[in-house]
């Protein structure tokens, strides 16, 4: 079957990329090693370069662009307002933060755009995005039956392990039924384009999230009733038929997340200052 002729979602999806053959485990601790070095930076010469591998990352699944471009533009439209919402509440909050006020454009009272809020609203929305394209990576390239026999095998519990791969099965559906409950909204007449305000479109979006929560949690009701109903739980371990060994190459990369974890967590605990701004 031809690339073009796939259904591509948020879902694993086999393509025999270098990234499809490494272990479940390495690729989780690969992501877990993103969030961690994320999480203890607000520089932008670490930010910047992490987007950069990520998007390049995202291209070697071989998974078309098109079938994450949405999710892209649509994690960008959340993070964008989401800045615009720090900016209302707190508008001074990156001249406090980096120590200094330059004033870029007076608006009214104590709201001004200044280059250190700038700066700050621009790092934060970074920060946030990088952390996106690794997560599409994982889920594309990681088969959520061997992730969690990779993880049993590493001790985890096989009801933990189970859960996670549910959890990865399960990704395909909800966006299954956001699009069949967006369509049953647009035919009530929610309108959801561009021709409406944005925050009108935001609110008709809470009209598909309510009944997307309500079916996610009928849905894992009928899995919870059906593994009960299969004796799921009444041994104390499980053999697994999708199970892949970690290799020498498993081991380097793991073995190099770690140093690269040691040295973000060295480089927070010394460093003299939160964020890193150029301009001072």
């Amino acid at each position: 079957m031809s690339t073009n002729k796939q259904s591509f979602g948020i879902n694993y999806v086999d393509l025999g990329t270098w990234l499809h053959q490494l272990n479940g485990v390495t690729k989780f601790l690969l992501f877990i090693t993103w969030i961690t070095v994320v999480l203890t930076t607000f520089d932008l010469r670490i930010i910047i370069p992490l987007i950069l591998i990520g998007l390049y990352l995202l291209k070697e699944t071989k998974v078309p662009f098109s079938a994450y471009k949405p999710l892209l533009i649509g994690t960008a439209t959340v993070l964008s307002m989401n800045a615009v919402f720090m900016f209302l509440l707190a508008p001074n909050q990156g001249n406090e933060l980096l120590g200094s006020t330059t004033v870029l454009l007076p608006i009214f009272g104590s709201y001004a755009i200044t280059q250190e809020t700038l700066f700050y609203l621009v790092t934060v929305t970074l920060k946030y995005f990088s952390m996106f394209p690794i997560a599409l990576v994982f889920v594309f390239t990681t088969h959520p039956t061997e992730f969690a026999a990779s993880l049993h095998r590493l001790g985890l519990p096989y009801k933990i392990a189970y859960a996670v791969s549910l959890t990865l099965r399960y990704l395909p559906e909800v966006k299954s039924d956001f699009i069949n409950i967006m369509h049953a909204q647009q035919a009530r007449g929610v309108d959801l384009s561009k021709n409406v305000p944005v925050f009108t479109r935001i609110s008709n979006i809470a009209k598909i999230l309510g009944p997307l929560i309500f079916s996610s949690l009928d849905r894992a009701d009928e899995i919870s009733n059906a593994m009960v109903l299969r004796g799921f739980g009444r041994g104390k371990s499980r053999t697994w038929f999708s199970e892949k060994a970690i290799t020498k190459t498993d081991k380097v990369i793991m073995l190099g997340l770690f140093v690269i974890v040691v040295l973000a967590i060295i480089k927070r605990v010394f460093e003299t200052s939160l964020f890193w701004y150029p301009f001072n």
